[in-house]
Parts: structure tokens; sequence; C-alpha cells
């Protein structure tokens, strides 16, 4: 059997395995790359366009990265952190444009007002608190707060149509957020990438098994038509969405046992109106029903998706057994082990009036759905939204101090203590903070690449490396400046062309 030999061996061919991709070829253009993808095509799972919010989370709008003390203090730690990491990934895109290796970045950005709104005294009296201390950082300073039902009807037209204002109301604006197409990213990224010598692609390739030989890793692979091929590689990478867990799990990494998976499904409202989607020109986060998990924070927003604008509404969440949108019911079964099993029962006892609400959740018609949307758009058209399936997303679930099992929404790196593999677990904030994931990825495992010349290149993509921008308020300006007119963001439309125009003029 031929053995392929590579550097470093990507699984996965979303947004995380593109990102470490383009961060080690641009950093090292000597060392070899090899991505194994069992789709067709690159970013087809959950990095796919409608498969995700597109949002780029910032910490702006999502009102359950900041929640409220007891004794009434908004914690503001997570949306600082949130915030400083998706600004690396605008300046990393930044600096793939101004080098070229990205040609157009409105294929895959476009600017959208981030905004939070709310309903009654208290939940306003909240959204008031929460922009007073989020607006004392630099990175939040411009930060807008408005109750007066002239401001709302300015900043929200298509939501306060036909709605009573007179009960109490608030939203929060930040007009630089944005709205990502992370699937178009990931193709312009690999397009780019497919003209690189030192990188391979090997689409339809499952990966069977993971072994240890010596101080390699020996990865087999199956391919329909090629069969049973083996790559051995220095460095393995596992970014492959929700299947991450089983296959470090086939790997036998000691660093996950006690691990388990908490899959979620999600559905979407989508209407495809463009003049709707352009009026509205927002994406606007609300407070979640009492019981759901933060990944079911409602919101209703302005996408763009190959150049066309249209609008989203939800996610609805539900229960699930498929680690991947159209792999296997057995996976979550499939993930038990020994020594993940007690964790795993523990949540599934604590948690488990929010496995009901997902279950009800899965099961709420297409009437019930439109409903809940009502709450956001009074004025809407039932005949205009139709149902689309989101992608999946496995929580984790680990072992917490006391040697309980913990339910973890968020992301994680797991590395071996030899820190020849890693992997990516978890779902939000996923791939807005692709690059400082992929950075914390290089940093414990390919250090040598964050030193001497390959630092000074890291440093031209990324200027703010290395430094706090929460406290530095003259290196927010000139990154934002930097980053807002490289990506086109600055005073851009949703419609700039034309045949663009008329279409939003006609609607769809």
């Amino acid at each position: 059997m031929t053995m392929h030999k590579t550097d470093v061996l990507l699984i996965g061919g979303g947004i995380m395995s593109k990102t470490l991709a383009m961060l080690v070829t641009q950093l090292d253009p000597s060392r070899h790359v090899t991505l194994v993808e069992q789709a067709a095509k690159l970013g087809t799972e959950s990095t796919h366009a409608w498969n995700n919010a597109g949002t780029g989370h910032a910490g702006y709008c999502e009102l359950n990265y900041t929640p409220q003390q007891s004794n009434g203090e908004i914690e503001i730690e997570r949306a600082l952190g949130i915030n400083a990491r998706f600004e690396e990934s605008l300046q990393f895109w930044s600096g793939l444009v101004h080098k070229g290796a990205l040609s157009e970045p409105t294929d895959f950005i476009n600017p959208v007002p981030h905004m939070s709104w709310v309903q009654g005294k208290e939940n306003v009296n909240y959204l008031k608190s929460r922009q007073k201390a989020l607006v004392m950082h630099p990175l939040f300073e411009e930060m807008e707060y408005a109750d007066d039902p002239a401001s709302l009807n300015e900043w929200l037209p298509l939501m306060m149509a036909g709605r009573d204002m007179e009960q109490p109301m608030a939203a929060t604006r930040v007009a630089h957020g944005t709205d990502i197409n992370f699937g178009e990213l990931t193709r312009a990224m690999g397009e780019h990438l497919s003209h690189e010598d030192s990188v391979d692609y090997w689409l339809s390739t499952w990966v069977s098994d993971l072994k240890k030989v010596g101080d390699r890793w020996h990865v087999t692979t199956k391919h329909a038509l090629a069969g049973t091929r083996t790559i051995e590689a220095r460095f393995v990478f596992v970014g492959a969405g929700g299947c991450a867990l089983p296959l470090l799990q086939k790997a036998g990494v000691e660093e996950v046992r006690g691990y388990g998976g908490f899959p979620v499904s999600g559905i979407w409202l989508a209407s495809e109106n463009m003049k709707a989607a352009a009026t509205h020109n927002a994406k606007v986060y609300g407070m979640p029903p009492v019981g759901a998990p933060p990944m079911s924070v409602p919101h209703l927003d302005t996408r763009v998706i190959d150049g066309r604008p249209a609008l989203l509404f939800g996610p609805f969440a539900g229960f699930t057994t498929r680690f991947l949108k159209k792999s296997s019911l057995f996976d979550l079964i499939n993930s038990i082990r020994s020594h993940n099993l007690k964790p795993m029962l523990e949540v599934a006892r604590e948690h488990w009036a929010l496995t009901r609400y997902l279950i009800k959740e899965a099961m709420s018609s297409g009437d019930q759905r439109v409903e809940q949307l009502r709450d956001f758009l009074p004025s809407v058209q039932p005949g205009e939204w139709h149902l689309r399936r989101a992608g999946q997303r496995v929580q984790i679930i680990k072992l917490d101090k006391k040697g309980r099992g913990k339910l973890q929404f968020g992301t994680e790196v797991i590395k071996t203590a030899d820190r020849s593999l890693a992997g990516l677990l978890g779902a939000s904030p996923g791939a807005s903070v692709s690059v400082s994931a992929m950075l914390e990825v290089i940093e414990n495992c390919l250090p040598d690449l964050v030193e001497g010349e390959a630092r000074q290149r890291l440093e031209t993509l990324i200027p703010s490396y290395g430094h706090s921008l929460d406290d530095d308020l003259d290196l927010v300006h000139s990154v934002r400046r930097y980053t807002l007119e490289t990506l086109a963001l600055d005073d851009r439309k949703l419609a700039e062309d034309p045949e663009q125009e008329e279409l939003l003029q006609t609607g769809t």
C-alpha cells in the first residue's frame, strides 16, 4: 500500500480546517499540508451559508453572552473576549485580501448592523445596563441605545410596522456589524490553496482509522474509486464538526476521555423577499424563551447569500441523535464509552427539561413557528416564509472540577500531551472565531510558526497579534479603519449595482 507523507493533515473541509491551512501556508510556505473531506465539495456541512446564521459573532447583539448577576451587575467578560477574537478574524481576512489570496470580499462579507431588541420594563432596564457596561470599553464604544418610538421606527421599520408602541421597548445598535457567508469564504480560501504546490485535497474520502506509530500518525482513508490509502503525518488536526468526537475517540486520545456529545438540530424560517430584507437591514437578537438553550436565542437577520438579500428567523432547536445532517441515527449511541457514560447520564438527568424542550421544538408545526416570528414581525406574511434545515451542532459534555457531567455551550480545542494531534469540539461562536481558534492550535502544537520570520509574517496579517485590544483605544481605531476599508465594509449598501436595485424594487 502506498504511503502518502505530509507535514500537516487536516480532517474536515470546513472553515476551521481551511483557516488552519491558510495560516500554515502563509507562515511557512514550505510546509506540506493535506486535507481530507468526506463530501465531494468543501464547506457543505455546518459551514454552508444556509446551515448557520452568518453572524459575525462579536458580542454586540448576543444577549446570552452578557448575563445579569443576582446583584444586578452585567457580566461582560465573555462578550469582550469574543469581540477581540472576532477582530482577529477580520484582520486575517483583510490581510489575505491585501495579499491577493482572497480576491473579492463582497462575495463573503457584507455590512449588516448588529442589534439587540427587548420588550417589557425589566428587560429594558437590563438592556440599558448592558449598554452602559459595554460602552465603557474601546471595543464597544460605538454601541448606541434607544427606547423612544422615533428611534426604534428608524432603526427597525419592518419590526415596528403594525406594533403597539405603548409597551416598553428598547434596542441597541452597532452599525459596523457583519453578515458572513462562511461557505463562500471557505471555498475562496480553498480556491487559493488549490494552486499551492504544497497543498493536497482528498475529497469524497472517509477516515476509517487513526493510529500513532512512533512519532507519526498513520491515518487510514477510504475512497469509492481510489480505495484504501494511508497518510503518514507529523501533525493531525481534526476539524470535522460533529464527527470530531468520534474521530478523536477512534484515535484513542487520552485527553478526550470523559467527553461526550449532545447533538442539537436546527430549523430556520426563511424569506427571500429581497425588498423586505434590505428594509430590515439588521441582525436583531432578542431574549431567549424560558428553558431554551443558548443556541436557540431568537433573531431576525438580514442575510446576503450569493449576492441576494434574504431574511432568516430562528433558530428552532430540536433534539437529534445524528452528529451530521445526513449521518447515522446511531451516532450518539456509537459515541458512548465506559469513560463518558457517567457524565452523559448525569447531564441527561440534570438537563431532562432541556431535552423535553428540544423534542417539543422539533415537533412544532410551521404555523407555531410563524407565531413565534410574529413577536418580531407583527406584519408577517406567512406565505413568504418557508422552512430550512440548519446544520447539526454537537455540544460538549465533560467532567467538571467535582467529577460530575457538565453540558458546555461553546468551543474547545483538545490537544495531545505530545502536541502531535489537536481537535475542535463544540459549536458557538464557532466560525466567527476560527482564526483565534486555529492560532491557539498553532501556538500549542506548531509553536515555531509564531517565532522568528513566521512571527513577522503573522503580525503583517494580524496587526494586533500579541496586543490587547480591550484597553488600547488607538489600536482599536487603527485596526477598525484597516478592516472596514480593506473588506469594503465602509458605507457599503446591500445593493450597489443597477440590476440588484431593480430586483429590490420588485421584492423577490
